[in-house]
C-alpha cells in the first residue's frame, strides 16, 4: 500500500518541525517496517524526517517533486514533475492509497482537501499542529470535511494508533 505523508515543509531544526521531528522520524520507521511505500513531497521538513526514518528501516520512499527540486537524500525514488509544489499535490494524492496529515500549512491543507474529494481515506495525526489540527477541529459530527460525506477522515494520537488504522483498511 502507497502511504502519503503530506505536512509543514521548512528547516527540520527549527519549530515547528523541530518539536515533532522525533515522531515524523518514527513515522517513517515504523511504516518501513510495515512494508508500507512512503509518497511524500520529498523535500525538507516533515518530509525530509519522515523519509529519513524510512529509509532507517530500509524502507521506500517516494518523492513527487515540484519543478526545479531534487528533493531531500533519502528519497528511493524521484519523481520529478513539471508542476508548482500545489499542483505537483494532485500527483502525490493519485499515487497513494490513503494520506496521513501532520501540522502544516496551505499546503498541507490543499493535499488533505484533494484527498477528501477523490474519496482517499485521511487519518489526521493530531497534537501536530497546523492545518491537520484545524481539521480535526472542524469535522462534521467528528467524521467528515462536508455534508456530502464523501469519504470518512480518521484520527490518530499516536503512531500505534496510524498502524492499526492501516492495518484495518487491509490493503
Amino acid at each position: 500500500m502507497n502511504v502519503g505523508v503530506v505536512g509543514y515543509s521548512g528547516p527540520v531544526d527549527q519549530p515547528p518541525i523541530s518539536e515533532i521531528a522525533q515522531l515524523c522520524l518514527n513515522l517513517g520507521e515504523a511504516l518501513a517496517r510495515e512494508g508500507y511505500t512512503i509518497v511524500c513531497g520529498g523535500r525538507d521538513g516533515v518530509m525530509e524526517l519522515v523519509s529519513k526514518g524510512a529509509r532507517k528501516a530500509e524502507g521506500n520512499v517516494i518523492g513527487v517533486l515540484p519543478v526545479g527540486e531534487e528533493g531531500n537524500p533519502y528519497l528511493t525514488v524521484r519523481i520529478k514533475t513539471p508542476f508548482d509544489n500545489v499542483t505537483r499535490s494532485l500527483v502525490l494524492v493519485q499515487t497513494s492509497d490513503v494520506v496521513i496529515s501532520i501540522g502544516g500549512e496551505i499546503g498541507t491543507a490543499i493535499e488533505v482537501l484533494i484527498a477528501y474529494a477523490k474519496g482517499k481515506p485521511v487519518v489526521l495525526f493530531e497534537g501536530t499542529g497546523g492545518w491537520t489540527d484545524r481539521f480535526a477541529e472542524l469535522l462534521i459530527g467528528g467524521k467528515y470535511l462536508d455534508n456530502r460525506k464523501i469519504v470518512e477522515v480518521l484520527k490518530a494520537r499516536s503512531v500505534e494508533q496510524i498502524l492499526q488504522i492501516l492495518r484495518k483498511m487491509g490493503r
